[in-house]
């Protein structure tokens, strides 16, 4: 940094001028009501009742194995009723407490079966992880059929929509809760040939925000999840898709890590987001992708 240069007289002159000053100390400013340090006990799930939905396979399975191994007591939600099950025998046999809800998350009334059943089991909900969802064929915008569009846009869409309808209702009177969402790398940039989910997961992203925005005063954190190539069943079939399309976007064989994550990986940020460790978090979009949209 530049220096000043001063004579000795004016060096001088500004040592008395400041000797002279009396020096009163400011009254110190009231601690503000922040939360304390976060122990490692804040990473928890002890006696915390979560939803999660999409919860017969991927991410969803993984995530409720490693929350009711943290502590929680897990509703399982998902079409698949038999994957469902096994879910919940897997939670059981290591020890965990949960029921299973089979449900369609794009119809209202067995959204609302599976909060009402979680309240009847449990007596409140802590955190919904909203994480249902489909992929769309490849193909251009053109040519995607119209049933095709609403089935996208209904289970990935409206289906985290009424699921956090209903789950605000309750954690709203309860004072406080927790809801996590996923989206996608394509809820945040394009992505070629899956215009419909891409529209889908951006939306998902709009609602994350804005009820973030609308509840951050009433003790509600929501925020969501944004996972790239993930090795799941349901991307399982991507391959075969893309051949079949004739076309191969640039980023998926752009894997900056080398390799597609594990539903492990994604379930250790739900399981942080669903704990106390997060508590300074709401509105985040997280992007866990590998590097994949770098």
């Amino acid at each position: 940094m530049p220096q000043v240069s001063l004579s000795e007289d004016r060096l001088g002159a500004l040592k008395a001028d400041l000797t002279s000053l009396d020096i009163v100390q400011a009254p110190a400013k009231p601690v503000s009501a922040a939360p304390k340090a976060q122990s490692a006990g804040s990473l928890s799930h002890q006696g915390k009742v979560i939803i999660v939905t999409g919860a017969a396979g991927g991410i969803g399975r993984a995530s409720a194995l490693k929350l009711a191994a943290g502590g929680a007591k897990v509703t399982i939600v998902d079409f698949n009723e038999e994957a469902g099950q096994e879910t919940l025998r897997l939670i059981k046999e290591q020890g965990g407490e949960g029921i299973f809800v089979q449900a369609d998350v794009s119809k209202s009334e067995d959204v609302q079966r599976y909060m009402n059943q979680t309240l009847e089991t449990y007596g409140k909900i802590d955190c919904l992880f909203n994480n249902a969802g489909i992929i769309q064929k490849f193909s251009l915008l053109q040519d995607i059929d119209e049933e095709h569009f609403d089935r996208i846009m209904n289970v990935n869409l409206k289906g985290v929509f009424i699921g956090m309808k209903y789950a605000l209702k309750v954690m709203e009177k309860q004072g406080y809760g927790n809801i996590i969402n996923t989206a996608s790398t394509a809820g945040v940039r394009a992505e070629h040939s899956i215009a419909a989910y891409s529209a889908s997961k951006h939306g998902v992203v709009g609602l994350t925000k804005g009820a973030a925005l609308e509840y951050v005063k009433k003790g509600i954190r929501v925020n969501a999840i944004c996972p790239g190539g993930v090795a799941t069943g349901l991307t399982a079939s991507v391959p075969q898709q893309l051949q079949e399309s004739g076309y191969v976007p640039e980023e998926f064989p752009n894997m900056r890590m080398g390799r597609f994550a594990e539903p492990e990986e994604l379930a250790e940020v739900v399981a942080f987001l669903a704990s106390d460790a997060s508590s300074y978090m709401t509105g985040s979009i997280i992007l866990v992708d590998g590097g994949l949209s770098l």
